[in-house]
């Protein structure tokens, strides 16, 4: 890979100028028309339109290089990539499976020196440019594995991040952490033998005992969300803070509220109250959900819940400093398909279900609705049987 190539004027000025342009079109239009590898320069402009959301600075720097897709769609955002780094600082971080670089960045911003591995080596060098580019004399770069460098190298770090991969050799997604590559956690010795202390990023699939099934010593996991759709699982361990109660914390970087902290016991103590749907229906944020604190969410805030394995939760009085969504109850409804046409003429409303009879496209289905407009039909079970509610959305 010539990078001089890629970073010429030329190539920099067609990639800034037909950035909004269809990548396809512009292969057909200027084949053979240019003299640098126009592939690569459509690839750098399909890349920025895709990711334009989820990096918003990096796709902005023409002075950047993007890979293949696969490692765009793969990579954090910048958004959750900033949120790892609060509060890390030191003299040296190491990051064993480097990608294209995002989290390395925003990780190694409180350290002296940064250390980025990766194995691929057309990425290795996207990276290296990247990297360069963005902190001049800041990284030490590996190409090759990051945990035989770690059983090599005399050094020691303050911070040993990884992010394994979870696909395996049939592309098939992989969950558990023994699984994927590289595998923590037949190496775990070794990380905190090398390190004060351990960041790992996991599939947000991963079941939170699982994790500390195969990693017994983890301190605290974050589950982190963004916009109510969960991205990803952190799991620490520091060194300072062995033999601390574990703990569960979950965050949304956008829907305004800090954290929700537990200790798995309080889950496990915590004791519901169940009752008929009041005023108002509550839905957590789904990074509370994905934590498994069923009960504890409802105490916490005193809410009732309608049903044990509904999840949804219910209050006469409004209460808008609860993390989730929440819904005015206007009338329970019957589930025919008259009396919702009459209710919704226009055909649009949107349809939540959670623990009901049907999911919510097969509802839709069945009774001609599409998803739309300013109402909600909620269906769900209480402990008198399944029921749909006309609601609006408050918070």
């Amino acid at each position: 890979m010539n990078l001089r190539e890629f970073t010429s004027a030329q190539f920099t000025k067609f990639v800034q100028d037909h950035l909004e342009e269809d990548p396809a079109l512009l292969l057909f239009k200027y084949q053979g028309k240019v003299p640098f590898d126009l592939k690569f320069a459509v690839q750098q402009i399909a890349a920025r339109q895709k990711a334009r959301r989820k990096l918003p600075t990096w796709t902005k720097n023409l002075r950047l290089i993007f890979p293949a897709s696969i490692s765009v769609e793969q990579c954090s955002s910048e958004q959750t990539a900033s949120f790892k780094s609060l509060d890390r600082s030191g003299h040296s971080m190491v990051d064993l499976t480097g990608g294209f670089g995002i989290d390395c960045h925003y990780l190694s911003q409180g350290f002296e020196k940064g250390v980025y591995c990766e194995r691929q080596a057309e990425l290795f060098q996207i990276s290296k440019h990247n990297l360069t580019t963005l902190n001049p004399g800041k990284f030490d770069f590996v190409e090759g594995d990051g945990l035989e460098f770690l059983q090599k190298t005399t050094q020691h770090f303050d911070l040993i991040y990884a992010d394994p991969a979870r696909r395996g050799t049939g592309n098939q997604k992989l969950y558990r952490l023994q699984d994927c590559e590289p595998n923590v956690v037949d190496t775990w010795s070794l990380l905190q033998y090398k390190s004060n202390s351990i960041l790992l990023k996991a599939s947000p699939i991963l079941d939170l005992t699982q994790a500390w099934t195969e990693l017994p010593d983890l301190q605290k996991i974050t589950v982190v969300s963004v916009r109510n759709e969960v991205k990803e699982l952190l799991l620490h361990w520091e060194k300072a803070n062995e033999g601390t109660p574990r703990m569960i914390s979950v965050v949304d970087l956008e829907s305004g509220f800090s954290s929700f902290e537990f200790e798995p016991g309080a889950e496990e103590q915590a004791n519901s109250q169940f009752t008929e749907a009041g005023n108002y229906l509550i839905e957590p944020l789904a990074g509370i959900l994905k934590a498994g604190a069923f009960t504890l969410f409802g105490t916490r805030f005193g809410l009732k819940k309608l049903e044990r394995n509904s999840h949804l939760y219910t209050s006469n009085s409004l209460t808008r400093d609860i993390p989730g969504r929440i819904f005015e109850v206007l009338q329970e409804i019957s589930p025919k398909k008259q009396v919702i046409k009459t209710m919704f003429p226009t055909g649009r409303v949107n349809v939540i279900c959670r623990n009901y009879v049907t999911g919510a496209e097969e509802l839709k289905k069945k009774l001609g609705l599409k998803d739309g407009g300013e109402d909600y039909l909620i269906g769900t079970q209480t402990s008198t049987g399944f029921k749909l509610y006309g609601c609006k959305r408050i918070q």
